[in-house]
């Protein structure tokens, strides 16, 4: 296999993170912090590197890339980055070893939300901002990935989507790279609506920088141990409206703005996660409203909040859960494996894939009922064929084999078994929170052993390019030319 395509890319990916330490260098040297220093100098060798090793490939720069080299680039890319991401928690505050450092990036990138830290109000705000933009970048990526690179890879049934991520828009956007650049200026407006939203609705202008980055992006790290229980009030509603705007397919926000709104209003995914989000609210606020004494207003916008950073994959948190009952814990845990829409920044398995599973499920019960009729399932007005049904029974397989195997592989860490199973639910699908005496008092994870660490890390990873992309790397077959 040629891997220079692969490495140009990997450099100029390099670089762009490098350029983004520079503004955590700014508002540390405005604070007049020591960490800005660190920023500077981080973010410029990790800048020549990056520029070294582009320079060093730029013959390549011509060559599209092969499937495989796809493969590579996309696991490479979430793998290799948060090496660098990681480096300003390393030489700078909280002067963190490698293993937290890197598992803080890892979360960062995936926009799983997870974090070693404690004291994060107190650290620096150039680290806050750090964190911001590394789960902002993550986000546009996976955004980019969905869009453009698992279609072609024919990973977990995204080949449903070759027609439309290139062919729906037409001849407004009949590259890929014009394609990137739309959902590039979408998620850019999306982020400053946020941000201009939370500092209308009481937040400062830094924390609601660094909150739109976390929202847009389905994240979830916020500039406090207390997440967004010190935001209680009109800010859980805004927020849960952007985390569900964030967790609708950017293709669909492309065209909207575009002037095409019926592309968004007739999407079958849209459709599934805002009806999924009514019946499980609706579900949690009952329950919670019958067995708390809280006021109506409070069970509604607290269960609306927690339910909605869950569906999304955000990762936010207001209020502790697990006092609620058994069965909102429950909801969540079901929830957080659902996700959100294909094409977004949302995580888990996406909505995508189990209405995939729900109409070949009510096709077979057909073929029961009725032996002598043809009844192929479809989805969306479209025939859903057997490649892809099958990738995403593949995809389901392993997921959930990879969950299991990951809660094991925790608990022989020493981790009890209800904080291995949420470590693991809260790694493999990118959602962020985990619960359990093991899991310190601001959710924060720094007291797991370093093995369960590394487990999440690969679990984070694997989990956010869709479990098949990292997987099949491990395979003979893969490296045979």
């Amino acid at each position: 296999m040629d891997f220079t395509p692969v490495t140009h890319i990997l450099g100029r990916l390099i670089t762009v993170v490098g350029l983004f330490m520079f503004p955590s260098a700014i508002v540390d040297a405005y604070d007049g912090g020591q960490s800005g220093l660190v920023f500077l100098i981080v973010g410029s060798l990790t800048m020549v590197i990056g520029a070294f090793i582009s320079l060093a490939t730029s013959g390549e720069r011509s060559k599209g890339l092969t499937v495989r080299q796809s493969f590579l680039l996309t696991t490479g890319a979430w793998t290799i980055l948060p090496i660098f991401g990681a480096a300003p928690f390393i030489f700078g505050a909280p002067q963190l070893d490698f293993v937290n450092a890197y598992f803080e990036a890892v979360s960062g990138m995936t926009t799983t939300g997870a974090t070693i830290m404690t004291g994060i109000e107190y650290l620096p705000r150039g680290v806050l901002l750090w964190r911001g933009i590394l789960q902002w970048l993550g986000g546009l990526g996976i955004v980019i990935v969905a869009m453009i690179f698992l279609p072609a890879m024919r990973v977990g049934g995204m080949q449903f989507f070759l027609t439309e991520g290139f062919d729906t828009l037409g001849k407004i956007l009949p590259r890929a790279l014009d394609i990137a650049k739309s959902l590039l200026y979408v998620y850019i407006l999306l982020t400053v609506v946020a941000a201009l939203a939370y500092i209308a609705f009481g937040m400062s202008t830094f924390e609601g920088i660094v909150h739109a980055f976390t929202t847009i992006s389905t994240g979830g790290f916020s500039t406090s141990d207390a997440s967004f229980a010190r935001y209680s009030g009109p800010l859980e509603y805004v927020s849960s409206f952007l985390m569900i705007l964030a967790s609708l397919p950017f293709i669909r926000f492309v065209q909207l703005t575009r002037g095409s709104v019926v592309p968004l209003y007739r999407d079958i995914q849209v459709r599934a996660y805002l009806r999924w989000i009514f019946f499980s609210f609706s579900a949690i606020a009952i329950y919670h409203w019958f067995t708390s004494t809280d006021p109506l207003e409070t069970v509604i916008r607290e269960s609306l909040f927690n339910l909605v950073t869950l569906f999304s994959g955000t990762g936010f948190v207001s209020v502790d859960i697990t006092t609620w009952g058994a069965f909102p814990l429950a909801v969540a845990m079901i929830v957080g494996v659902v996700g959100g829409c294909t094409g977004s920044t949302a995580c888990s398995a996406k909505v995508f894939r189990w209405l995939v599973v729900l109409e070949s499920i009510k096709a077979q019960i057909r073929r029961i009922h009725y032996p002598n009729v043809v009844s192929n399932p479809r989805l969306d007005g479209k025939p859903l064929n057997r490649g892809v049904i099958d990738s995403v029974g593949s995809f389901f397989t392993l997921f959930f084999l990879t969950l299991g195997i990951t809660a094991v592989l925790l608990s022989l860490t020493g981790l009890s078994n209800e904080t291995a199973l949420t470590a693991a639910w809260t790694s493999v699908a990118n959602i962020g929170p985990a619960y359990g005496p093991d899991v310190g008092p601001s959710g924060a994870m720094d007291g797991f052993p370093a093995a369960a660490k590394w487990i999440m890390i690969f679990g984070m990873l694997a989990g956010r390019l869709e479990i098949l992309s990292v997987f099949v790397l491990f395979t003979a077959s893969f490296w045979r030319e």
